[in-house]
C-alpha cells in the first residue's frame, strides 16, 4: 500500500510516538545531568572541608558528645542512657596497652615535662597543704619522687588507700540514682606509662584527621592531660561508669557529703582547662568538698582562696 493510501490517524499516532521516545531521552539526559552536577558540588564542598580542617578552622569542633569520647586525661565514657560506661580526660583507657611510641613533638615535650617535674619542689611539699588538696593540673605537676598507698576496688582499679573508704560507701549510697546497681570506678590509679600511652593515642588520633602535629597536640591535651600533670597519677582521682547518666546528676548532688567533688564542671574549664567531664570525680576531703560545693568553686579558686 503507498503513502497515500495510509489513514491519517495512524500517521497521528506515529508521530506522537516519534514526540514521547524522544521527550524520555531529554529527560534521561536532564536527570544525568543533574547527577552529575550534585556529585560535582559534593567534590567541591568535601574540598573545602577538608581545606578548613587543615587550615585550623574546622567546621566542627570536638565536643562531649554521650557516645565514646577521651577525654582530659585519656579516658572513654559512652553515656547512652543506658548502660553508660565512663571516661574521657583523666579516665580509663580505651583500648590495650601495646607499645608506647610517639611523634618526635611528644617524645620532646615529654622529656621536657619531666625535667619541669624533677625541678618543681614548690607542690604541696612546700606548704602546710593536707595531702588530699595537692593541686595537678595543666601548669602543676605531680610532686617529685610521688609515691602513692595503692589499694585495689571492685572491678580491679586502684586508689590511694585513704580515700577507699569514703569511696566506696559513696558508690554505694548511689546505688538509688543508679537502677540499684553499684557504679563501677573505670579508672583509677594511673602510672605514667599509662598516661603517656594516652596521650600520644589522641595525637595520632587528630592527625588522622588532617590535622598537623602541633594542631594534633593542642586538640589532644584538651581531652587527654599531658604525663606527669595528671590527677590520675595521685590516686585520688576517679572516673564512674554508671547504668544510667541519673547517676551523675546524683553525684553532682551528694559528692561533697563522701569529701569528693565534680572536679571538670563545664562553667569552670576556663579556669581548669580541662572540658566537662561529668565522669570525674577527686576527693578533697568532706570540709573542703563541703565549701566548694556550697560557693560554686573548682579546686583552682578554693585553692587561691586559702
Amino acid at each position: 500500500m503507498s503513502k497515500k493510501y495510509i489513514p491519517r490517524e495512524f500517521k497521528k499516532q506515529v508521530y506522537l510516538a516519534r514526540r514521547q521516545k524522544r521527550a524520555e531521552k531529554m529527560k534521561i539526559a536532564g536527570l544525568t545531568a543533574l547527577l552529575f552536577l550534585c556529585l560535582g558540588s559534593i567534590v567541591i564542598l568535601g574540598f573545602f572541608w577538608k581545606a578548613s580542617l587543615k587550615s585550623g578552622n574546622p567546621s566542627k569542633a570536638p565536643s562531649l558528645s554521650f557516645a565514646k569520647h577521651t577525654s582530659a586525661d585519656g579516658n572513654q565514657v559512652n553515656q547512652t542512657g543506658q548502660g553508660a560506661s565512663a571516661i574521657q580526660g583523666d579516665s580509663a583507657p580505651d583500648s590495650s596497652m601495646q607499645g608506647t611510641s610517639a611523634t618526635d613533638s611528644s617524645i620532646q615535650d615529654s622529656a621536657a615535662q619531666k625535667s619541669a617535674i624533677q625541678g618543681n619542689s614548690s607542690q604541696a611539699s612546700g606548704r602546710d597543704t593536707a595531702w588530699y588538696l595537692t593541686l595537678v593540673n595543666k601548669q602543676t605537676p605531680i610532686p617529685q619522687d610521688y609515691e602513692p598507698d595503692l589499694v585495689k576496688v571492685p572491678g580491679g582499679e586502684s586508689v590511694d588507700a585513704r580515700i577507699y573508704d569514703s569511696l566506696m560507701q559513696m558508690l554505694e549510697d548511689a546505688r538509688e540514682g543508679n537502677w540499684g546497681e553499684l557504679p563501677s570506678v573505670v579508672s583509677g590509679y594511673r602510672t605514667a606509662k599509662v598516661q603517656q600511652k594516652l596521650y600520644d593515642d589522641k595525637i595520632r588520633e587528630y592527625e588522622k584527621e588532617g590535622y598537623s602535629e602541633s594542631e594534633a597536640a593542642e586538640l589532644a591535651e584538651q581531652w587527654v592531660a599531658v604525663p606527669g600533670y595528671s590527677e590520675h597519677q595521685l590516686g585520688f582521682a576517679v572516673d564512674i561508669n554508671g547504668a544510667t547518666y541519673d547517676v551523675y546528676l546524683w553525684l553532682q548532688e551528694n559528692s561533697y557529703k563522701y569529701g569528693f567533688i565534680f572536679r571538670y564542671p563545664g562553667n569552670k574549664t576556663d579556669i581548669t582547662g580541662v572540658s566537662e567531664e561529668v565522669w570525674h570525680y577527686r576527693y578533697v576531703g568532706k570540709e573542703a568538698a563541703a565549701e566548694m560545693y556550697e560557693q560554686g568553686l573548682c579546686l583552682e579558686e578554693y585553692l587561691e582562696n586559702m
